[in-house]
């Protein structure tokens, strides 16, 4: 009799568990899964987004992607802008954690300044950052007497910097948080051995809050990576693309091969292209992580 009321029970539970998950499988599906079919079907195909017939071209143009310096170039410059922000972001988030973590005065309001930027769109903060750079900070030339170049977005030698210091300013707050929760999170209790033993602050940084860190570190290196891999919004409002192609990204590409000239099934294929990447290298980087949290 009581395996029955039990049995009931776990049945119930299982019913309002589905209920609650459909609803975020049916959007999972809707918005990611079937879209990466339809891409995927897609990319095999010279479709122009118009026409009803869409021929079907086999693997050619897999085969024109190797062909295409402007993706080749796209894919170049986003390596690029990936590699120098995940530095940079995980770098400085963490350098901020541990100077919030150390007990400065007005902690919650500095927390929230630095914050505060990844609320707002990456539209709206390219536009500002257009702005800073054209208007606001060349003004400063003229108050100081300084020859400073601030138009970052104007040249091809420095689009690059630019965009990492507008989309570092947006994100690097949010990272920060995730590292501080981790900071947070070390028992005080190891600190204080470590300082019995004799351990500087350097040491003790490098032997128990890195080691501690790692499941932080893991989520901050996979988030960062596979966001500057996506960057698009920031270019739009921004650069788009320019000056030249100097900063146009593979998803930018993508959108102006797909909808702009019209070649769905070639951008599809640019598309599928970026998605499995994106998925080699966060599998890549959570294996090779996830054993660095063992070891530690």
């Amino acid at each position: 009799m009581k395996g029955n009321k039990v049995s009931a029970l776990e049945k119930k539970m299982s019913r309002q568990y589905f209920i609650l998950v459909l609803p975020g499988f049916i959007i999972f599906t809707i918005g990611l899964i079937l879209p990466l079919f339809l891409a995927i079907r897609y990319s095999f195909t010279s479709w122009d987004g118009m026409s009803p017939e869409k021929p079907f071209v086999g693997f050619q143009n897999y085969i024109d992607l190797w062909k295409d310096s402007d993706f080749r170039n796209a894919w170049w410059f986003t390596i690029r802008f990936t590699i120098w922000n995940t530095i940079i972001q995980n770098i400085g988030a963490l350098l901020l954690a541990v100077i919030l973590d150390a007990g400065i005065r007005a902690k919650k309001i500095y927390r929230a300044v630095f914050f505060i930027p990844c609320l707002i769109s990456a539209l709206v903060v390219g536009f500002v950052w257009m702005k800073m750079f054209s208007n606001v900070l060349p003004a400063l030339n003229d108050i100081l007497g300084t020859e400073f170049n601030f138009l970052l977005f104007g040249q091809k030698e420095t689009v690059l910097a630019g965009l990492l210091i507008a989309n570092n300013w947006q994100w690097i707050g949010y990272w920060m948080l995730i590292y501080l929760a981790g900071l947070q999170s070390v028992p005080a209790d190891l600190y204080e051995a470590a300082k019995v033993d004799g351990a500087g602050a350097i040491k003790r940084f490098f032997k128990i809050t890195i080691p501690m860190l790692a499941p932080a570190i893991t989520i901050c290196v996979v988030g960062i990576t596979t966001g500057s891999l996506k960057v698009y919004d920031l270019l739009v409002s921004s650069t788009r693309g320019g000056p030249g192609r100097a900063s146009t990204s593979v998803i930018y590409q993508t959108y102006t091969t797909a909808i702009n000239g019209r070649q769905y099934g070639y951008g599809s294929a640019m598309s599928v292209t970026l998605v499995v990447v994106l998925l080699l290298v966060a599998l890549i980087q959570v294996k090779g992580l996830k054993k660095k949290e063992v070891q530690a």
